[in-house]
């Protein structure tokens, strides 16, 4: 894989991955509605195009934030899965909930918040270990 960063800087390297506008979107939808699927991401309300999404997860597989394998009872059907590289972004996302809790909606009074975000705002360690216990039980079923 070729050297695609910008500059040394950490905060600008990780954002040469993740930071464009569909990286992370991908990875919520992976890690909190439990899509999985080809199939399942372009059904998204978000509608990414096919282009685009084959390109995001191609890049997150080769980065090792993603992995894939055939679905078991359907050799044809990748299955797209979190690695520990990937869950290690489940702070980033639920801090950018936090904020966007806290900044963004009074712009957005529609913004799907529920009452889990301020619980899991008042005890942030306890919430990222259970997201990624919950997922990994959700990745154990699957198999």
């Amino acid at each position: 894989m070729p050297n695609t960063f910008r500059s040394n800087c950490p905060i600008t390297s990780a954002l040469d991955i993740v930071g464009d506008k569909w990286s992370l979107v991908i990875i919520k939808q992976i890690l909190f509605e439990r899509k999985s699927t080809f199939k399942d991401f372009t059904g998204s309300t978000e509608a990414i195009a096919t282009n685009i999404l084959s390109s995001r997860l191609k890049m997150l597989e080769e980065y090792g934030i993603l992995s894939k394998t055939k679905l078991p009872e359907n050799k044809k059907t990748n299955i797209y899965f979190l690695t520990d590289k990937g869950l290690g972004l489940t702070p980033t996302l639920m801090e950018l909930t936090f904020w966007s809790k806290d900044h963004i909606q009074e712009f957005h009074p529609n913004l799907n918040l529920d009452q889990q975000i301020t619980a899991a705002q008042k005890n942030k360690e306890a919430a990222y270990e259970s997201i990624i216990k919950n997922y990994k039980n959700w990745l154990q079923e699957l198999s």
